[in-house]
């Protein structure tokens, strides 16, 4: 609003000066003024004395700065409603809300701080941390080779690698570079209590047996033979095969003692296979204690349910088979890395291969 060059006082006056008699010509000419502004001033300020003036003048600079705070306000409510569907967590989230309301509303950047409540010295931050380009990388390389590796998991690699970096830094990078691994489906979880299994105290004390099911590509069906040692968590075997009785898992079983020595305890379910005449009939012969489960009690076979869920998850799901050949290559490989270079973290996060290698180690020791 322009401001009058005459102050309540000499308006006043003007007008009182007119109203005793003086021409309004002549009053205009002596203070210089149009008959349009005067009698614009007699408007407002006549029949008004000194006092009402200021009270008026004082009134309108009131409603003037009530006016300013209301739009104010209105602008203030206007963003955040731009903004409150954007989760503002975080300087970087900060950033981005700060420079959307300035490019939005035309508001300095003080004031969109002030509006989101966020210290300007934070928004105002220019990063010095070292560009981090060629771990992201090396994190990426790792995570498309092992589609279904953790970050736990991806660190031990780098480490591997050479590439030493923080758990902490490395958790951040992955989950910036969207690298989470995505649960498939979930699963029933036992009730009540459970008995601990118990764990064998050496290599070959007792190995564990099971099924895995899955099809090809055009639907036919096979079936894998598992065979896992308790103790080092290696996996003896793994026969994939469209049909699989007892007496080839018997002779499966013998192919790996024949490498391995005898087991003292082999653990299984109550599946036909493991029931069959031949099984019985190779435990009469060789007095090797086979332990059946209970029915409906997978977790009684936990080492090998586990291994299960492992090769399920990184194998079967991860690969599409056209036949059985191509089966037992890629199952070959598999076993071959789970093996020799995939961590297990029950392991302190060593190999099977490299655990069995300490333990014969220790015992050559001892």
């Amino acid at each position: 609003m322009k401001r009058s060059r005459f102050t309540e006082e000499q308006i006043i006056a003007m007008i009182k000066e007119q109203e005793s008699g003086v021409p309004t010509a002549e009053v205009c000419r002596k203070h210089g003024v149009s008959k349009a502004s005067f009698y614009k001033y007699k408007a407002k300020y006549g029949g008004m004395d000194v006092s009402d003036a200021r009270k008026l003048k004082a009134l309108e600079d009131e409603n003037t700065k009530l006016k300013k705070l209301l739009a104010e306000a209105m602008l203030d409510n206007a963003m955040l409603r731009d903004v409150k569907f954007k989760k503002v967590v975080g300087p970087a989230a900060a950033r981005q809300a700060v420079a959307f309301l300035c490019q939005s509303f035309g508001v300095s950047e003080r004031r969109a701080c002030s509006v989101l409540q966020v210290d300007r010295s934070s928004v105002r931050y220019k990063s010095v941390r070292p560009d981090d380009k060629p771990l992201r990388e090396a994190i990426k390389q790792v995570a498309s080779e092992r589609r279904r590796f953790g970050y736990r998991r991806i660190h031990i690699l780098l480490k591997r690698q050479g590439i030493i970096m923080n758990m902490k830094k490395l958790r951040r990078l992955y989950r910036e570079e969207g690298l989470q691994v995505r649960k498939r489906g979930g699963r029933k979880r036992a009730l009540g209590t459970r008995r601990p299994i118990l764990v064998p105290s050496r290599a070959n004390e007792r190995w564990s047996l099971d099924f895995v099911s899955d099809a090809f590509t055009d639907g036919r069906r096979f079936r894998v033979l598992a065979v896992v040692d308790d103790y080092t968590r290696e996996c003896l075997a793994l026969v994939p095969d469209t049909s699989l009785s007892g007496a080839r898992l018997v002779r499966e079983v013998k192919a790996v003692i024949a490498e391995r020595g005898m087991p003292t305890t082999i653990v299984s379910d109550n599946g036909t296979e493991m029931t069959s005449s031949a099984v019985l009939k190779f435990c009469q012969d060789t007095k090797i204690n086979w332990h059946y489960i209970a029915p409906g009690k997978p977790m009684q076979n936990a080492f090998v349910e586990s291994f299960n869920g492992s090769f399920r998850d990184e194998c079967l799901n991860e690969t599409l088979f056209s036949s059985l050949n191509e089966a037992r290559a890629e199952i070959r490989i598999w076993q071959h890395d789970y093996n020799t270079q995939r961590p297990h973290s029950s392991l302190d996060n060593l190999t099977p291969a490299e655990f069995a290698g300490q333990i014969r180690l220790e015992m050559q020791a001892a």
